[in-house]
């Protein structure tokens, strides 16, 4: 069930009837000459509709904000103040809660949100809300992953085969085959005079066209059977969201044990009196 496709009092029964809403995230970014901008949220956004259509829930509309700043430089681009997207997450998390949803799925189309993400998700600790954020750490199970190799051909991500083809299964046309370049995208390796380091100008550094892997072996076949596997892992996810009492559990007991201690902090000891 789409969010912005229901009316108000379908809205409110499948509320009722699921209590879980998908948060499918992307961003707006360059993806080589020949995909979308908005590639990573169109994949990502298609699989969380079709998942939801076998283990109903209610997937927020297409969500386009987040982690980008690496893109800053080229045409298209859109990023948010790092602060003002803390906030506007946030804001959004509970907005999902206060229209009633008390379990939220965030599901990550984009590589960018792997340390935003988590952070939010532990953002939760810090003030209790009415709802459990869950957040799927594994796209693929270890079968699917199999599988997954065997359709793919190369290497890389960005841009590259399994992205290229995502979006000619997603929407074959938004893709110019003609402007996949030449050469595929091979990392530059311009950090490698450093130990293993982690930098603003990673990504950059071995991608400096927003292209990783070769393209030329995408194809819609490739891509169906990708998103199968990728749609399947999901509606499993979303239904033991869906059944699961624990973490719900845990959030509360944690947040009374944090107001209890406190309290007792707050309280006179004995020696005090």
């Amino acid at each position: 069930m789409r969010w912005e496709e229901l009316t108000a009092p379908e809205f409110a029964e499948a509320v009722r009837s699921t209590a879980t809403c998908i948060l499918a995230m992307g961003v707006l970014e360059r993806h080589s000459d020949h995909l979308p901008l908005g590639t990573d949220v169109i994949n990502a956004h298609t699989i969380a509709c079709l998942a939801a259509e076998r283990e109903p829930a209610v997937v927020f509309p297409p969500f386009y904000f987040g982690q980008i700043y690496e893109a800053r430089c080229f045409p298209g681009a859109v990023t948010l103040r790092p602060t003002l997207l803390l906030d506007l997450l946030q804001g959004v998390l509970d907005e999902i809660g206060r229209n009633g949803f008390t379990k939220i799925v965030i599901y990550n189309g984009h590589g960018g949100n792997n340390h935003l993400l988590p952070f939010l998700a532990q953002c939760a600790l810090w003030e209790e809300r009415p709802y459990t954020v869950y957040l799927p750490t594994m796209r693929l199970t270890p079968e699917r992953q199999q599988e997954q190799a065997r359709i793919i051909e190369t290497a890389g991500g960005h841009a590259g085969e399994s992205e290229t083809s995502m979006v000619l299964a997603n929407r074959p046309d938004l893709v110019r085959l003609e402007a996949i370049p030449d050469i595929p995208g091979l990392p530059k390796g311009r950090m490698r005079h450093l130990p293993p380091t982690f930098s603003a100008v990673s990504w950059y550094a071995d991608y400096p066209e927003h292209y990783a892997g070769d393209a030329h072996y995408a194809s819609r076949e490739k891509g169906l059977r990708l998103r199968e596997l990728l749609v399947a892992t999901l509606a499993e996810y979303i239904a033991a969201v869906k059944a699961d009492t624990v973490a719900p559990a845990l959030g509360r007991e944690f947040h009374a044990r944090a107001r209890g201690m406190t309290q007792s902090l707050l309280e006179p000891s004995p020696s005090d009196e």
